[in-house]
Formats: C-alpha cells, structure tokens, sequence
C-alpha cells in the first residue's frame, strides 16, 4: 500500500507541474479549470492521482479545478465529434459514426442523440468497436483497411436498427492537423508513417468509409485530445476559460474558450 500511494504521489506532483508549466503559456492563460482523460482516466488510481493533483494547485495558490473528464476513455473521443459537426447536420438524424485513432487504440463508434441537443449532454455511444492495434502491428495501410472494416460494420449496424445516420463521420488523430487533411507533426505513435504531404488522412479515410444513406459522406477532422476535450462542452458552461490534458501513449493538451451567446 505504501508504494502504490508514494507512486500514485510521485505522479500527481508531475502531472500538477506539467499543468503549471502549460498554465504559464499564452494559449492557456486564464483558464479556470483543467478536465483530464485517455487511459489515465480508465483507472481508480488514475482518478486518485487527478483529484491529488487539483489539491496540489490549489496548494501553489493557482484558482484552477482539476476534475476527470466526465466520458470514459473510449467514449470520450467519439462523443467529442459532436462539437465538429455543423449546427444543422443532426436535426433529422438520430446520430453520427465517429473515430478516434491513438497509439494503442483505434476505436469507432456510433454516436447517438437527441434532437436539438447541441451541448452533448444527452450524447452517449450506441455501439462501440475497439481494435488495440499495438499488439499487431500493423502498417498505416493495414490499420486504414481495419478502420474501413470496422466502419462498415457499424454502418451495417445501424441500418439494421433504424438509426438514421448523418452522412458525415467525426474522427480524431493525434498530431498537429491541417486544414486540407495531412498531419504536420505529431503522429510518431502511429502505426506507419502517417506524416507529410504525400499522405492526406481525410482523402484514405473516404475512400475506405462506407456511403451513409445512399449519399456520399464528409469527414471532419481534428486533434484527438481537442475533440475529447470536446465532449465536457455541455459541462464547463459555468466557465470563461477551460483546458484538456489527455494522459495515453502520448501526452495531448488543449485549451478553449465558452463564448458568450
């Protein structure tokens, strides 16, 4: 018990050093609250670990709360897509597909919500497919074609129960995402080279996804932690200014603003 609690010590003063120094930076001042999630989240001494940390700030006299993120690990990234989607583009669906590639997992999903639901509150996976691709190894092509397989069955899925699907898919990846699709940086942990401008992500992702309805499909893409920081929109309306730290194979980070409506 006592090295399991000096362990679980040892990382909160690293995780709450690691949020000061993010807290220093231009992009994230004035944030008032820190929601952390990946495969740290997933455990009780994962969450002993956070709630340690948010006591630590508080200690430093910084104002800033600390909480898990609300989601499950492989649910958060998928319910994140949400706020990546056009305002209209639910109102006569009853959800979307979505992924989340990391560098362990690969995981998609059918989103499910109601109508009119913009926040995300009433958001929750209707099916969940998970593919721990780092113990097969396989090359970027190889992982794309599973992705393509996984994504057809829940395609296959959902028409079989009626849901009607937006044609649009949410995905998150890790890295540093351009606006035509291709990954500046920050891709290291995935399974090949997914990096450069001679391989675009949205361009092998739709030609591998399925039609959705008899329509062609559009994809929206962004960085993995901002769209699982995403899915705590519904819950950090009581703040100005708010941030993500997401914990897996890599350390992701990201910082938002509520604007006023």
């Amino acid at each position: 018990a006592a090295i399991v609690q000096g362990a679980i010590e040892e990382f909160a003063q690293n995780l709450s050093a690691v949020a000061q120094r993010f807290l220093r930076q231009q992009a994230w001042r004035g944030v008032q609250r820190i929601g952390v999630g990946g495969g740290l989240r997933r455990s009780r001494v994962g969450e002993i670990a956070i709630l340690r940390s948010a006591i630590l700030l508080r200690q430093a006299d910084l104002d800033v709360g600390m909480v898990p993120l609300a989601h499950h690990p492989d649910e958060a990234g998928l319910i994140g897509g949400l706020q990546l989607l056009a305002p209209d583009v639910m109102h006569d669906h009853d959800g979307f597909l979505a992924i989340d590639i990391g560098g362990t997992n690969l995981r998609c999903g059918i989103v499910t919500i109601r109508r009119k639901d913009r926040l995300g509150d009433t958001a929750r996976v209707e099916r969940l497919l998970h593919w721990r691709h780092r113990d097969e190894r396989p090359g970027r092509e190889e992982a794309l074609d599973h992705l393509g397989g996984m994504m057809r069955e829940l395609a296959a899925y959902a028409a079989r129960k009626k849901l009607r699907l937006a044609p649009v898919i949410a995905a998150g990846c890790p890295g540093l995402i351009a606006d035509d699709g291709w990954i500046k940086r920050g891709a290291q942990n995935l399974p090949g080279n997914w990096e450069g401008e001679d391989f675009n992500l949205t361009e092998a992702l739709f030609e591998r996804l399925p039609r959705i309805g008899g329509h062609s499909i559009s994809i929206a893409l962004h960085n993995d932690a901002v769209v699982q920081g995403l899915s705590e929109v519904w819950r950090m309306r009581d703040v100005e200014r708010w941030a993500a730290l997401t914990i897996g194979t890599g350390l992701g980070n990201a910082s938002y603003t509520n604007l006023k409506t």
